[in-house]
């Protein structure tokens, strides 16, 4: 079995016309996970070769817009190209379920005029929304999935997931400070996926709204601190802030390796990696 990592979208609340919103898909044989649900996220499933309704589960990190932007065209999407009664299990933070319910409250039109003109569409999508803090998540499926608490203080309550299969492990911080939460989970794994901004780059901007940001996000170096507290093999960052253009990172990746020695991986839309339990772990 083959645990992959693909970076569906790189990008930030800024639009970017080369960065999709924030969201990444793991495989894991044939289990599909996508992690947060970004602008764009369906086309850059689709780019990736994975259909909605492939996907065995949607895990959110946390609640502000850019990270579910299009959940929305998630569920209409899995439901409408199901030809047969299919269940999208969400999983995320308390609160998620209430934005599921307004979400499909919002659709009630839509889901009217097609239960109305397809006459094999006869229930409005079947959505399952499971909300965690701390502890394994029951999805049913050979991957073991597990959350943590992180700190995106003032949004609360945030987790980061753990992804375990065949004997590959990776996790996915979503937007962060270093926490004892997000160290626990990550301990021994893999790889760790994790948003990044460059404080050095923000600190000089005279714009209050991006100073803002530099108190409840990771720099790249403490992305690397943390993956290298973690004994981590791979750390792959995401969630540029301010982006560069594509083919660049190079910088991003310079600054990371001063505080991490394993590989670290900074890419556009769609890079993949896969993951390798076999390759070296950093040390502390």
């Amino acid at each position: 079995m083959t645990v992959a990592v693909t970076l569906l979208g790189t990008g930030s609340p800024m639009p970017d016309p080369h960065r999709a919103g924030p969201a990444t898909l793991v495989e894991a044989g044939d289990e599909r996970f996508l992690v947060d649900a970004g602008r764009g996220v369906l086309m850059r499933l689709a780019a990736a070769g994975v259909a909605a309704n492939g996907l065995t589960a949607v895990l959110l990190t946390h609640l502000h817009s850019d990270h579910i932007t299009d959940l929305g065209d998630v569920i209409t999407t899995q439901w409408v190209m199901s030809f047969e009664p299919t269940t999208l299990r969400i999983v995320g933070p308390p609160g998620t379920r209430g934005v599921v319910d307004r979400l499909l409250t919002s659709l009630d039109h839509d889901v009217g005029y097609r239960i109305t003109h397809h006459d094999d569409l006869v229930e409005p999508p079947r959505v399952e929304v499971t909300e965690v803090l701390d502890g394994p998540v029951e999805l049913g499926q050979s991957a073991v999935v597990v959350a943590a608490p992180t700190d995106h203080r003032p949004v609360e309550p945030t987790v980061a997931f753990r992804i375990d299969a065949d004997g590959a492990s990776v996790v996915l911080a979503g937007d962060t400070v270093p926490c004892d939460g997000l160290d626990r989970l990550a301990a021994d794994a893999d790889a760790l996926v994790h948003t990044a901004i460059r404080k050095d780059i923000i600190a000089t901007v005279p714009i209050q709204r991006l100073q803002d940001t530099l108190g409840y996000h990771s720099s790249v170096e403490e992305a690397a601190a943390t993956a290298a507290r973690a004994g981590c093999s791979t750390l792959i960052l995401t969630h540029y802030v301010p982006t560069f253009p594509p083919g660049g990172g190079d910088d991003w990746r310079r600054l990371a390796a001063a505080d991490f020695e394993g590989a670290v991986e900074v890419g556009d839309d769609l890079h993949r990696i896969e993951i390798d339990p076999s390759r070296q772990r950093s040390s502390t």
